[in-house]
């Protein structure tokens, strides 16, 4: 058998909502898969200026994709948009 050029996995749990922001993202961007996109998507944020470590105690739920929640990003923000 070949070996895998990419032999690790990674699983991580989506809502639907954020399913389907990828899948429009992905497709905007005619990339060849859901895997590409998500490996790009990596790469952006992790050249990202700015990038924010994760508080202390932050849960995996604090991270999600969408800004429909209080929680971006691992930090709470105020009603403004400013860090707490």
């Amino acid at each position: 058998m070949a070996e895998l050029e990419r032999p690790e996995r990674l699983q991580i749990m989506l809502t639907s909502e954020e399913l389907a922001a990828l899948e429009n993202w992905r497709f905007e961007r005619r990339m060849p898969s859901r895997s590409a996109a998500v490996r790009e998507l990596l790469r952006r944020g992790l050249h990202a200026d700015g990038f924010l470590t994760a508080a202390q105690g932050a849960k995996s739920q604090d991270f999600g994709i969408l800004p429909s929640s209080g929680i971006v990003d691992g930090a709470s923000r105020d009603q403004g948009g400013s860090k707490l």
